[in-house]
């Protein structure tokens, strides 16, 4: 039996320990924030944070989760819109949308460690996200956009 908490909630899991955390998330507790993408760990569309850091969770395996702190995209903030889903919004991010959630808790974790990213900071600690639209440059400027309301 695994126990650990998602968005602060206590979970346990007696089930597959090889099953991803991401098929948890939506299948067994219908968190759909968090998205599939590639299935390998390549393009960040299932980014959880894990104890505050950016992890796949398409990669991380439930027999692996006790006593983890899993946070995904639908409780980053407690009162309202974090300030990157506002910077996100504010600066017209998404165009498709799907990678966005993934881009946003990178985000959260990148601003955790460097709260005042330089472009190289950001590039670098964005770099494992793909967006297939290439919004790129708002991502950037919206991290920007949130590192300056964090302050």
């Amino acid at each position: 039996m695994v126990h650990f908490k998602v968005n602060g909630r206590e979970q346990t899991f007696d089930g597959d320990p090889e099953m991803p955390l991401l098929w948890y998330l939506r299948d067994v507790l219908g968190l759909t924030g968090t998205k599939f993408g590639c299935g390998m760990g390549l393009c960040g569309a299932c980014t959880v944070l894990q104890n505050g850091k950016a992890i796949r969770s398409c990669q991380k395996q439930m027999g692996t989760a006790a006593g983890l702190e899993i946070t995904t995209i639908e409780a980053i903030s407690a009162n309202g819109p974090h300030a990157v889903q506002k910077a996100w919004a504010e600066v017209n991010v998404p165009q498709c949308g799907y990678c966005q959630p993934g881009q946003i808790m990178q985000a959260v974790s990148l601003l955790s460690s460097k709260p005042k990213p330089t472009d190289d900071d950001i590039d670098d600690g964005m770099a494992g996200n793909i967006c297939r639209c290439g919004t790129y440059q708002r991502i950037r400027a919206a991290i920007h956009a949130a590192a300056k309301e964090m302050a």
